[in-house]
């Protein structure tokens, strides 16, 4: 190699970490978890995570999650939601009504996307959704409309059910526009319904047995976070009890509940995914419809109904996606 040659390559050679270290770096995606209950590793923020790795995310490198939980207790909703907006992060990912509230009042434009929320435009949410106005957009659950079904699947199993029992969250919001449509749905069966509330975990065991104590012969328990995360002790309790009831998200059917009815909600976070991904590219949460679901499953615990001593009708058996024996 000739001297001037040599000379330019070592120079070239020389100037390589300069210009590697000119090089901008890629700011990693930062997206906030507002949840009002439960941890990351819960089934609906596993499958956000996984879905995002699918799209090209890697935590740590591209991605950073700032999760933020209430711990149970809704009132620290706006203050973690404040943080969130304070750090900032790129998108707000919210579960349930409650948090999808604290995100809106926190600000006006970071986009938020709601993983699972009920009636969203019944709650003041969105005003349409097909076009969202505002910042927010996402995945409704259709609870009014899913009770309505899950009262008259009770009545099927049990005919001479007269008293229904209902546990409801008092913090949710939408709790009171569910049972306000299981109300109207009992008038028309000529069943009476009973409620108990529970926001802490202690207190759902006096709440079952206040419904059960009133007469109750089957329970329903309300879509609500609160409720999802404490799946398994709600259906170890309601067991025990001896009384059947009909849950409203698939994780209750495969901690032993006895009937499911509803979409899967895991799903929606799954899809949220892809919502968030749009928007870090670019897109506008009024470009994203708010989306219902379109497939719904009716599963039945048929070991779990022989083990609490009921019947349950071959035409209903039948109807099920799925009987678990």
């Amino acid at each position: 190699m000739r001297r001037r040659e040599f000379i330019t390559l070592l120079g070239g050679a020389a100037a390589w970490p300069l210009a590697a270290r000119a090089q901008p770096s890629v700011r990693p995606a930062r997206v906030g978890i507002l949840t009002p209950g439960g941890e990351l590793a819960n089934p609906l923020f596993a499958t956000f995570r996984q879905e995002m790795r699918r799209l090209g995310y890697v935590e740590g490198h591209n991605l950073i999650l700032e999760f933020r939980s209430a711990a149970s207790d809704a009132d620290r909703l706006p203050e973690l939601a404040a943080e969130l907006v304070r750090l900032p992060v790129d998108v707000m990912l919210v579960e349930a009504t409650a948090a999808a509230r604290a995100a809106k009042q926190a600000t006006s434009s970071i986009p938020i996307v709601m993983g699972v929320v009920a009636e969203p435009v019944e709650t003041g949410l969105v005003s349409n959704l097909a076009r969202p106005d505002g910042n927010i957009t996402g995945f409704a659950s259709l609870s009014l409309e899913l009770h309505t079904k899950r009262l008259g699947l009770l009545k099927e199993a049990f005919p001479d059910m007269m008293r229904v029992g209902v546990l409801r969250n008092p913090r949710n919001p939408s709790n009171e526009l569910q049972l306000a449509s299981i109300k109207k749905a009992a008038a028309t069966l000529g069943v009476d319904v009973e409620t108990a509330e529970a926001e802490r975990r202690v207190a759902i065991g006096p709440a079952l047995d206040q419904l059960r104590e009133r007469g109750a012969s089957a329970l329903m328990i309300l879509g609500d976070s609160f409720f999802f995360n404490e799946h398994k002790l709600i259906v170890l309790l309601v067991t025990a009890a001896r009384l059947p009831g009909i849950y409203p998200d698939r994780v209750y059917a495969d901690a032993g509940g006895m009937i499911f009815y509803g979409p899967d909600i895991i799903d929606n976070f799954r899809r949220a995914a892809d919502y968030v991904d749009r928007i870090l590219k670019g897109s506008k949460t009024s470009d994203l419809p708010v989306q219902q679901p379109t497939k719904f499953e009716l599963i039945i615990n048929a070991t779990i109904a022989k083990a609490i001593g009921v019947t349950l009708p071959t035409t209903l058996l039948l109807r099920a996606d799925e009987v678990i024996e």
